[in-house]
């Protein structure tokens, strides 16, 4: 099992290209479910989560071409589909899920294992299973799998979420596309990702259109054509990028992705001292000698500050001056890192969902266990401005989410490497 190997404190200085977002492209390759067509797929991250994305459309019987350097893809159809997702796939990444809302639309079942992924909160498919279900999709759960159908096709309707969910508004978009009728969704969350994911269903020929702020209107079509499109860049690893360069005080540029849409995260390192420059789909971050500390940040929905950040930026105040405080809104069960960043020597109390971080903290190398995706890059950060060697097993965690993420860091200055 692959760990990471980390001598501190280092600088980070130089430039750095984001990745194509993994939180885009895996609904984009479940709705490809849709298509009879081709689909080309550029700027399309090599992570783990696509990876087993890409080996469940094979095991539905997609045809898969990747490029030399992994991050073009061409999907192409077969004459007969899979309508199966089984539990071994499944289990590793709850995105799988999404692929309910396209087999159903598409090929009118589906058999769908229940989902796994990080161990960071309940995430219950419900809202999937509710709006589904709201479009005529008829089913019921046996031995942990969902067997789903509709017979005659899957009808508009109007649909308001209870709660905001991303993945419950991504599958019904995907399944609403060839549904008959009009689609109204109302409570989505508009997460950029999600945007994206209209933005390709929409290039194909789908009747897809903003009405309101959280407000989606789908007119269902029949069918969808071939077509070529470029991913959106990652504003997770963009924000991770930008925490390496505040909490090392160095000096980094960060291509591949829109200022504009990571502006709450910005506006929040500018308040712990970072400066920064905005150019076209580039930022430059200059870190601070002193961090400052924030009172509070909440996790919120889409456009607040994502729980997707939380971790890494709880690693940059526990360098800051003074106390500042993390409430955790979205998941019940994302502090993980909590205990591992202790060991370092970071001062946290957790109450309830909130962490209290005592600024100020001199970290020290220590051995550390990963224990979800977000923590793990968390870790590697705290890592990075440790006094001495600190080890961070299973990094796998982090091979879910983060493209070459030891090679990147290495080029712009972090002393870091990878033992298997």
């Amino acid at each position: 099992m692959d760990k990471f190997v980390i001598k501190g404190p280092s600088k980070i200085k130089g430039d750095i290209r984001i990745s194509g977002s993994k939180n885009a492209a895996l609904p984009i390759l479940a709705a490809t479910l849709l298509f009879s067509k081709p689909v080309e797929l550029k700027n399309v991250p090599n992570v783990r989560d696509i990876q087993t994305m890409l080996n469940l459309l094979r095991f539905f019987k997609k045809k898969i071409k990747i490029s030399k350097n992994k991050n073009t893809i061409k999907i192409y159809n077969s004459k007969k589909i899979r309508t199966y997702l089984p539990y071994s796939i499944s289990k590793t990444m709850r995105g799988s899920i999404i692929c309910l809302g396209g087999l159903v639309s598409k090929y009118g079942k589906a058999i769908s294992a229940y989902p796994g992924g990080c161990a960071i909160g309940t995430r219950p498919i419900n809202y999937h299973l509710d709006a589904l279900k709201k479009l005529g999709m008829k089913y019921e759960i046996k031995k942990g799998y969902i067997y789903a159908t509709a017979k005659n096709g899957l009808k508009g309707n109007n649909i308001k979420f209870k709660k905001i969910s991303v993945g419950a508004t991504e599958n019904s978009i995907i399944a609403a596309s060839l549904a008959k009728g009009k689609t109204i969704l109302k409570n989505c969350a508009i997460e950029p990702e999600i945007k994206d994911l209209t933005k390709f269903l929409s290039s194909a020929g789908a009747n897809i259109k903003w009405i309101g702020k959280r407000t989606v209107q789908i007119i269902g079509v029949q069918k969808l054509r071939s077509i070529n499109y470029t991913v959106m860049g990652d504003r997770i690893e963009t924000g991770t990028m930008a925490i390496a360069a505040a909490i090392t005080g160095g000096t980094l540029k960060i291509k591949g992705l829109d200022p504009k849409i990571i502006n709450t995260e910005l506006e929040l390192l500018k308040k712990t001292g970072s400066i920064i420059k905005y150019g076209k789909n580039e930022i430059k971050i200059f870190g601070a000698k002193k961090i400052k500390n924030i009172k509070l940040i909440k996790t919120k929905e889409y456009p607040g500050f994502p729980t997707d950040l939380q971790a890494q930026f709880m690693t940059l105040l526990c360098k800051a001056e003074g106390r500042s405080v993390i409430a955790e809104n979205i998941f019940e069960n994302r502090f993980m890192h909590v205990l591992e960043l202790q060991r370092l020597g970071a001062k946290i109390l957790l109450k309830n969902n909130k962490a209290i971080i005592e600024g100020n903290s001199k970290f020290e190398g220590a051995e550390l266990m990963s224990s979800d995706l977000r923590a793990s890059v968390a870790l590697v950060l705290a890592a990075m401005v440790a006094k001495g060697t600190s080890i961070i097993h299973r990094v796998y965690h982090l091979d879910r989410g983060y493209e070459k993420i030891e090679d990147k860091l290495r080029k712009v200055g972090a002393r870091i490497k990878r033992v298997s």
